[in-house]
């Protein structure tokens, strides 16, 4: 992420304008305001689109989206990751070895979207979409059942043409913050998201961990007191101990290292039993 830091209010607005700023009323909202009234953190799945075949990358999908998840990460291969840990990495590697084109994650998404009541979102570095033109990229994850679009290397003040393809098509923009986010930059990201604010929980990749940091919790609290209507968590989540732990303070979990890992040890059906245990269904 940038670390450009701009201190001035004035500038937050003139970068986030009044009517750009977050919906309550979009089905990611909505889905995890469910959640919350059902006294439960909403369960985020991330998967990548095309591993190990775009075929089971769908059926995986599904079968997370059917045994627990609410809402469902498609991540799209990238060449180059900054966040990225190696099981992920290996992962969207080979996608991109097998020949992955990014429409092949609209066909996730699809799959998503008609065979189960999740909510799909795509999770992706900015490039890609440049690559494609941000406003037919919008387009087509609109038409494919898509909800929003999770950019982890994408910042509100580089954001002006995702701000307008969003608003036209019912989109999503679910920014990024993190420990080492600062109070003015907190204040600029939360006024630049809707759906949801992801908060990393740690510095550095992803990846499964026998703890969950204590800086997550902290990152949360600094993202309500921003404005945060909701807040997700992620990186290192791996076990249903972790998603009662994140869940008392969090609007949801997200979990995506180790479905990851699931899917390449035991593909789409192995996906699912974890989800039902992350669930509680188990």
């Amino acid at each position: 992420m940038s670390t450009t830091e701009h201190t001035s209010a004035g500038l937050t607005e003139r970068i986030v304008p009044r009517d750009l700023t977050r919906s309550a009323d979009s089905a990611l909202s909505r889905r995890i305001e469910q959640c919350k009234a059902e006294g439960r953190p909403a369960l985020v799945g991330y998967l990548p689109a095309g591993y190990p075949t775009v075929e089971e990358s769908a059926a995986a999908a599904v079968a997370l989206g059917r045994n627990g998840a609410d809402i469902i990460e498609i991540g799209i291969p990238y060449s180059d990751p900054v966040m990225d840990g190696p099981v992920i990495q290996a992962a969207t590697t080979q996608a991109l070895a097998n020949g992955f084109r990014v429409e092949d994650a609209f066909t996730v998404v699809r799959a998503v979207a008609e065979q189960t009541d999740a909510v799909p979102v795509v999770m992706t570095y900015w490039n890609p979409v440049l690559q494609a033109g941000v406003d037919e990229f919008a387009r087509r994850l609109k038409e494919a059942g898509g909800a929003g679009i999770i950019t982890p290397d994408l910042i509100p003040d580089e954001a002006s043409e995702w701000f307008a393809a969003s608003e036209e098509h019912g989109l999503d923009r679910i920014f990024l913050v993190a420990p080492s986010t600062t109070r003015e930059r907190m204040d600029m990201t939360v006024s630049a998201a809707s759906g949801f604010v992801y908060a990393v929980s740690v510095m550095g990749v992803t990846g499964t961990r026998d703890q969950v940091s204590s800086a997550a919790e902290d990152v949360v609290a600094r993202a309500r007191g921003a404005g945060a209507e909701r807040v997700c968590v992620g990186l290192g989540v791996s076990s249903r101990e972790h998603v009662l732990e994140i869940g008392a303070y969090a609007d949801g979990v997200i979990v995506g290292t180790a479905l990851v890992r699931a899917l390449g040890e035991g593909g789409p059906q192995a996906v699912g039993e974890l989800a039902a245990h992350l669930a509680g269904r188990d």
